[in-house]
């Protein structure tokens, strides 16, 4: 019993130790998740106070960047407005003419050139071309081109201007566009090769100039064609307006590969026609005693002449052939415009007239 005693007394102090030791374990806890709790507010404040620190700094160096980037944009400002000063006072001294004190020594005077007008009959793209040879001997700017141009348009040509904005006038590209549109070649090609093709040579109109507005009509009607096929072309273009037919078919046949050889060998041709003596109206034919006309281009059949296309040579033997005597043969004068002698046969039972070459000694049937 004494033993049970001890060990329950022995029992009992052990668990007051355990509670005890248990008791201070929880007491630790507690204070280490003091001290943790601490810590993890300590760390957080730290940490935001670091971030805000941080925070500030780049706040301030990106208001310091954006403010030197406002002070360097009022710069570029007021450079840009400096340079639109000096081109507008540029271009107000090119507009207003200087006027120099007269020096006999220095003087010198510089060549006008006469402005140009376009009325909408003539070819923009021509006009044009005058008009920037003008320009440039003038020494015109873009702004001076441009109240030219409108100054020298007329008619219908004029009638554009009613299309363009009137803040637009002024503007040289706006202008020529519109004009362009209008009146540019480009919109024309198949109005000028239906021109081309009924091309004829007018009354009293020289080759030379039918030749050179063949050619204008083909710069305009196949300006992307290859040389060589333009060339061709315009030849058989000058060919075709050719007014004289012996001319045209004289040229037709000589086959030109271009332009300038059709115009030469028509020249040449014309040329040859004048110089041939003409004949005279009053040649009297020897053979019928009629005027207008030669004895070799009588179309009169005279006695003789009758009596040996309308005999027949009957019994009559070739000197050279051991023949029986011929038929008679009917000889008859068959003539388009000039006299013959032709025999009726046939040839594969196809009924024909053979001619009969009279300057010959004899002939075969």
């Amino acid at each position: 019993m004494a033993e049970n005693a001890d060990l329950l007394a022995l029992l009992a102090e052990m668990k007051k130790s355990m509670e005890k030791g248990q008791e201070e374990m929880r007491k630790g806890q507690e204070e280490m998740k003091d001290l943790m709790r601490k810590g993890q507010v300590e760390m957080k404040n730290e940490i935001q106070t670091h971030v805000e620190s941080k925070v500030g700094e780049i706040k301030d160096h990106v208001n310091s960047c954006i403010e030197k980037i406002k002070e360097d944009v009022q710069g570029v400002k007021r450079e840009i407005g400096e340079i639109g000063d000096l081109e507008k006072r540029l271009s107000e001294l090119e507009d207003r003419p200087i006027n120099f004190p007269a020096n006999p020594d220095l003087t010198y005077s510089r060549p006008t050139v006469k402005s140009l007008t376009l009325d909408g009959q003539t070819s923009w793209t021509v006009f044009k071309t005058q008009f920037d040879v003008v320009s440039s001997a003038n020494g015109w700017n873009n702004r001076v081109k441009a109240s030219q141009l409108v100054a020298s348009l007329r008619g219908s040509a004029a009638e554009v201007l009613q299309r363009i904005p009137s803040d637009k006038l002024t503007d040289l590209m706006t202008i020529e566009s519109a004009l362009e549109a209008r009146f540019g070649d480009s919109n024309l090609t198949q109005f000028y090769r239906t021109e081309l093709k009924t091309r004829r040579q007018k009354p009293g109109e020289s080759l030379q100039v039918l030749a050179a507005d063949v050619e204008r009509l083909m710069s305009l009607t196949y300006a992307e064609c290859p040389q060589d096929v333009r060339d061709s072309l315009a030849a058989q273009y000058f060919v075709d307006a050719i007014r004289d037919e012996d001319t045209q078919a004289a040229t037709r046949l000589m086959d030109a590969k271009d332009l300038k050889s059709a115009l030469a060998y028509s020249m040449n041709h014309v040329a040859g026609k004048k110089n041939t003596p003409r004949r005279n109206p009053n040649v009297t034919c020897w053979k019928c005693n009629k005027k207008g006309h030669l004895q070799r281009e009588c179309q009169t059949i005279s006695p003789n002449w009758e009596k040996l296309m309308c005999g027949r040579p009957t019994g009559r033997r070739l000197p050279f052939l051991n023949k029986a005597p011929e038929e008679g043969l009917k000889v008859s004068a068959h003539c388009g415009g000039r006299n013959g002698l032709y025999l009726e046969g046939s040839i594969c039972g196809i009924p024909c007239l053979m001619l009969v070459d009279t300057s010959a000694n004899v002939t075969l049937v």
